[in-house]
């Protein structure tokens, strides 16, 4: 009841002082009070309003006062709108648009919209404009469709979590805090992301008593109410957002205590008795929480995949005999999330998804490039078989009962900010398809709540790690919503936290440094989430059999980048450049070589630390906190140096190799020394800054239950070694 009561008592201050006589200029916001969404937007632009000298006053749509700010997406106003002003266009917005319209000689707003995500969105667009200007009547008539349908945050809980470990529990307590999650909502409207999927092994006993098997819950009533309470109340934030909730569960999982209680193995226990109970848990779940959007289940884990125990049709028809049919003994419909993994069919995925008798098409997630979406764009691999291998039959021939849905896996980068809208609209262009009709985005091995990687400080303004990480976040939802989005929208973010003018100089220099890690993952080819770590410059595990793995660290050895395959079919690995150059075989004009690749990360270096230059030397608000900012893009900006450097000396090594001539083994000696300092500038411009965090991805043995650039010194110096003790190899 907290959130309710506060979300009252907002709106009892608000009326209030908005019908409080003074002397501002007043404007009346006509809208659907009863509407979440457009309450929620109404709520957004009166606080900007207020701070330009405004007097609002709220009224419902239904109301015979004169409106300034007028907001529809009541279809029969749409439709009376539309006779008044033909401009509207009401034919022309899509679910999820709006139109922005401002009638010839007249001091009036008009947003329309056919949903009240719509209108939300119109509002917090009119706000958008607000923030940098003065007269909300100057505002230039706008139109804007959703790209996509779905626009997805991947969120994984803390509680029955998928990997347990400390990176993962030390969110324990803010995971629980409903004032962390009204903030990540309001930051997931304000960016157009609508649908919050949250996942762990097994929800269920965190949420119901499943009527026929009580013991299966470790909590007792008083604590079960606390976490239903905490559960609607998050359901019905999210709703008021315009933002669909899911709860995805793994596959074959129970708790401990139902295991326990009846009988039952935790894991890939495919008795009638684990199938009655699931089937149980997915009904009752969907009664009892009548905000919630959607279920979820995902293949693979704990369906005997690496075994070979269950058929592919076996898998499905699991996934058919509990949440299908629990989906449908439940009272009401929601929309079903296959995720699409390991040892997938889709032949019998389609099957059971064409019988499932939904009201609209399921959502199939795909992991793009596995777990390291932030590479190429080009879709080199998926997460469907071990081998890796891209299954067109997913989307040949056009699917009749669900749309992919692309799962951009972040692994990469969890700690230094990131921003690259070209690689964003470029994946969205490359990747739309009519069988395509969402994004995911999110991180198995990284909570973006609390964050402990931040030394605090007067530089540390936040909080939570999604609002360190909040261009990340402004860059993918907003361009996932509509691509032609303009870079000027992202600057005038920039401008509106540190000073006008700021904007084009740090979203220049964000995108020049964040290429580092799309060229790494792209260069470096990686599968599941352990195999590449591009911001710590790791790769912890082999990506699949016949990969070269030293197994010297969890640092990318020298060797290793000799020698491993590369992702973007495109680029050329060292070794097969080398070999080409000993033996004069002419190069595609197309492929990227080593050198080439080398050539742009220290173009970025150069042009990045300009502009970082340029900045330091304008006016700015607040200069802690963009200090903060700008020693990310230097870090980045030094491990793109080291990445040349690296691969460089690569080159130069493999060259020795090859032909015995001693210029080359010099020259590698000599470039990894340089690459040494460059990453000797990554720890100077992290430490004092970030403190050893747990991480999920390396090794968890010595130092490395902890990461820290500091650490891996000595991996950077062994390099060297490796180059002055090389020798030639006769081939």
């Amino acid at each position: 009841m907290k959130y309710y009561l506060r979300y009252g008592f907002i709106l009892l201050i608000i009326l209030q002082s908005c019908f409080a006589a003074n002397s501002l200029p007043r404007i009346t916001i006509k809208f659907d009070t009863k509407s979440g969404p457009s309450y929620h937007g109404v709520k957004i632009l009166r606080e900007t309003l207020v701070r330009k000298g405004y007097e609002i006053i709220f009224c419902d749509f239904s109301s015979s006062l004169e409106s300034d700010i007028l907001v529809t997406s009541d279809a029969s106003a749409l439709k009376t709108l539309e006779k008044n002003y033909p401009e509207i266009n009401a034919a022309g917005i899509q679910t999820e648009g709006f139109r922005i319209y401002r009638p010839v000689n007249s001091r009036k707003i008009l947003v329309a919209a056919r949903d009240a995500s719509g209108a939300m969105y119109g509002l917090l667009s009119l706000n958008d404009y607000m923030t940098t200007n003065s007269d909300v009547f100057d505002v230039s008539p706008i139109v804007e469709n959703p790209h996509f349908e779905y626009r997805i945050v991947k969120f994984n809980l803390p509680w029955s979590p998928y990997r347990d470990s400390p990176a993962t529990s030390i969110h324990l307590q803010t995971c629980r805090d409903l004032a962390f999650w009204e903030n990540f909502l309001d930051m997931m409207a304000e960016n157009r992301l609508n649908v919050l999927s949250l996942w762990n092994l097994h929800p269920f006993t965190y949420m119901i008593r499943p009527v026929n098997f009580p013991g299966a819950t470790h909590l007792n009533d008083a604590e079960l109410e606390d976490w239903k309470s905490f559960w609607k109340q998050l359901f019905r934030m999210a709703k008021d957002r315009g933002i669909q909730t899911f709860i995805v569960n793994w596959n074959i999982v129970v708790s401990p205590e139902f295991a326990k209680a009846y009988g039952a193995q935790v894991y890939n226990d495919t008795s009638q008795l684990v199938r009655k109970y699931t089937r149980e848990c997915v009904a009752q779940t969907i009664n009892e929480y009548e905000d919630l959007t959607g279920i979820g289940v995902t293949l693979a884990d704990w369906m005997s995949n690496f075994e070979g125990n269950m058929s592919a049709k076996e898998r499905e028809d699991w996934i058919e005999d509990t949440f299908v049919a629990g989906m449908k003994d439940a009272g009401r419909k929601v929309k079903f999330l296959h995720r699409s993994v390991l040892s997938g069919s889709p032949i019998e995925m389609r099957r059971v998804i064409d019988n499932a008798g939904l009201d609209e098409p399921a959502l199939v997630e795909i992991k793009f490039n596995w777990s390291h979406g932030h590479s190429t764009p080009t879709l080199a691999i998926t997460h469907d078989y071990h081998s890796g291998e891209v299954d067109n039959r997913f989307w040949e021939p056009l699917p009749e009962n669900y749309r992919i849905q692309w799962m951009i896996r972040n692994e990469d980068f969890f700690i230094l900010r990131w921003g690259h809208p070209g690689f964003i609209r470029k994946h969205i262009k490359v990747n739309s398809h009519d069988y395509v009709n969402g994004y995911f985005i999110g991180s198995e091995g990284y909570i973006p709540a609390l964050d402990y990687s931040a030394i605090p400080g007067p530089g540390k303004a936040w909080q939570y790690g999604f609002e360190k990480q909040w261009l990340f976040y402004k860059l993918w939802g907003r361009l996932l919503y509509n691509p032609d989005t303009p870079d000027y929208v992202f600057e005038e973010a920039f401008d509106r936290k540190y000073g006008s003018g700021l904007g084009r100089y740090l979203l220049k220099a964000y995108t020049l440094a964040s290429a580092m890690p799309l060229k790494l993952a792209s260069y470096y080819r990686s599968t599941w989430d352990y195999t590449l770590y591009s911001e710590g410059f790791l790769a912890p595990r082999p990506s699949g059999p016949g990969t070269y793995f030293d197994g010297s660290s969890d640092f990318i050895s020298i060797d290793e980048l000799i020698n491993h395959e590369t992702l973007d079919p495109l680029m050329i690995s060292i070794k097969d450049y080398a070999n080409m150059l000993a033996h004069d075989n002419p190069v595609d004009g197309e492929k990227i070589t080593p050198t080439d690749l080398a050539d742009e990360l220290e173009d970025n270096f150069r042009h990045s630390m300009g502009l970082v230059d340029s900045i330091r030397q304008r006016p700015m608000n607040t200069g802690s906190v963009i200090e903060s900012e700008l020693e990310d893009i230097i870090t980045w900006n030094y491990l793109s140096a080291y990445f040349a450097g690296k691969l460089r000396g690569g080159l130069a090594l493999e060259m020795f190799r090859n032909t015995g001539n001693m210029k080359y083994k010099n020259e590698s000696v000599s470039l990894l020394q340089n690459a040494l300092s460059d990453w000797l500038k990554v720890v100077e411009h992290t430490r004092g800054r970030y403190m050893p965090v747990p991480h999920v991805s390396i090794s968890g043995t010595g130092d490395y239950k902890f990461f820290s650039w500091e650490y891996f010194i000595p991996q950077v110096e062994r390099d060297i070694e490796a180059a002055r003790n090389a020798e030639f190899i006769a081939r």
